[in-house]
């Protein structure tokens, strides 16, 4: 049997001790890069009390005035007659702050939005390869799990890819059943499947690189075990996420 010399293997023992190590000290480095480009999304109405409306997360990309969220965040209709706007909100340092915004593009297949906003250019995030992603990598994401009950400070979970998955959204009325959704139940694309817990507020979560920051994944929905109402007590610890190609495919062009 071959065996090392007794330096040798206390020098390789120490060595691989260090693996984890260092993986974990990298992720509080991109958290800290991540957060400034994490956004609440919902709307605001000034005589509306609060003014404040949080429906989901989103986080800034391209040059730093536009948002990618899901797409089911997003309020069907707007109370226009009382100026109900769709907006973003973000801190800049203790401040809250919010602006407008406008729906630029969206991918209700894939569940994906993208809004414009004015002002100043935001911290960006990336867009990743998720055609790399494998089964069994590290990944994490951060949002507003429970949307204002926290306030607005970003949270993060991570998990691994437990499962590259297809994905099938089921009509929620037989009208609803139409050529388009017949087409999407013989042809469901593939999502990634987390081992992580993620909140209703947690959709438009961005998925994460924990290295690199790099976003490979959007984060769309929570499996629920039993009723809905049972999702914060009883979290089931199963998330998906759309994988990032379909966010790519939806900026390509926008400027």
């Amino acid at each position: 049997m071959l065996r090392l010399p007794r330096q040798a293997a206390t020098l390789l023992l120490a060595a691989l001790a260090l693996v984890p190590v260092v993986s974990a000290q990298e992720l509080p480095d991109t958290i800290e890069r991540i957060k400034p480009a994490i956004v609440g999304v919902g709307t605001y109405q000034a005589t509306r009390r609060p003014p404040s409306q949080l429906l989901g997360t989103g986080f800034v990309v391209l040059e730093g005035r536009h948002v990618v969220t899901a797409d089911h965040v997003l309020p069907t209709v707007l109370d226009e007659e009382n100026r109900e706007q769709l907006a973003i909100f973000f801190r800049r340092g203790e401040r809250l702050e919010w602006r407008p915004a406008t729906l630029r593009r969206s991918d209700s297949e894939h569940d994906i939005a993208v809004l414009a906003i004015d002002g100043r250019p935001l911290p960006a995030l990336q867009i990743g390869d998720s055609d790399s992603v494998r089964e069994g990598e590290g990944y994490a994401f951060t949002g507003f799990p429970i949307g204002a009950v926290l306030g607005l400070y970003p949270v993060t979970h991570r998990g691994i890819v437990s499962a590259i998955t297809p994905i099938i959204t089921p009509a929620n009325r037989g009208r609803e059943l139409d050529a388009e959704a017949i087409r999407r139940l013989r042809s469901p694309f593939r999502v990634f499947q987390l081992d992580a817990t993620a909140y209703p507020g947690n959709s438009g979560s961005p998925v994460y690189d924990t290295e690199t920051g790099e976003v490979v994944g959007l984060l769309n929905s929570v499996f629920v075990k039993g009723s809905k109402e049972r999702v914060l007590e009883d979290p089931s610890g199963i998330s998906y996420a759309v994988p990032a190609q379909y966010i790519r495919a939806l900026l390509d062009g926008i400027r």
